[in-house]
């Protein structure tokens, strides 16, 4: 892999979005947005937001990020802008990471206005740093770019990349603990839970807000969702195509 190249192709990435406000607007306003009908919704009950806004913080770049980036990258593949690239010497490597490098930056941002719009306007509170939950954030985010790029593979038109979003987003999100707590659940979901990438970075997410700090179990959490996000771009790199058939 070559990191002239990669940034290139970053670069290009980031001027393409740049022409695109309503993706930016997807990307940077709606979390913040979420997260403040989400207060007022428990305008009466102020502790409900206080339980789960922290960890919402985190949840909302993984959901955003995964449907960007799923999106975008097919619209790469079918319109043959992808085709054209490959056709350059360039790495699979060089192009994915170049995808990947851009898209953290702009999760980057996204992170930081959420954390910001929560933490400074809403009046969030959590037991531990403000700044480990923005950090975790950017990673969750990532999280969701890495896989975004890695599903985007198996969709063929951006209805099915959208259709991607319950089969494979929202089962995450009902089995990660934000809901109810996994031990309390049917064994067999408790079991399922363990192997999807949100149940890590929720438990990351929830021990900084909840006891303070991430610990020795919430290290092992990061570390997980670290090992998943590399994998996921490691596959996306073997299913990428010179062509969608």
């Amino acid at each position: 892999m070559s990191p002239r190249i990669a940034l290139a192709v970053a670069r290009r990435v980031l001027r393409q979005l740049q022409r695109d406000p309503r993706t930016i607007a997807l990307v940077l306003v709606v979390p913040p947005v979420l997260l403040t009908l989400l207060k007022y919704a428990f305008d009466q009950d102020p502790s409900a937001f206080q339980q789960v806004g922290g960890p919402l913080v985190g949840l909302f770049p993984f959901i955003t990020m995964f449907l960007v980036t799923s999106i975008t990258m097919l619209r790469e593949r079918t319109s043959g802008t992808l085709e054209r690239l490959m056709s350059m010497p360039l790495a699979k490597l060089d192009l994915l990471f170049g995808y990947a490098i851009a898209f953290a930056a702009l999760a980057t941002v996204q992170a930081a206005i959420a954390t910001a719009v929560a933490f400074g306007l809403l009046d969030l509170h959590v037991a531990g740093s403000t700044v480990v939950v923005g950090l975790l954030a950017v990673g969750n985010a990532v999280l969701g770019m890495s896989l975004g790029l890695f599903v985007s593979a198996f969709a063929r038109t951006e209805f099915q990349a959208v259709q991607f979003m319950p089969a494979f987003v929202f089962p995450q999100l009902l089995l990660c603990g934000l809901f109810v707590p996994r031990d309390q659940m049917a064994p067999a979901l408790e079991a399922i839970s363990y192997a999807l990438p949100l149940t890590y970075a929720f438990d990351a997410l929830q021990r900084v807000t909840v006891d303070g700090s991430l610990g020795t179990a919430g290290i092992v959490d990061v570390v997980v969702t670290i090992g998943v996000t590399l994998a996921a771009l490691a596959l996306g790199a073997v299913t990428l195509r010179r062509r969608t058939a």
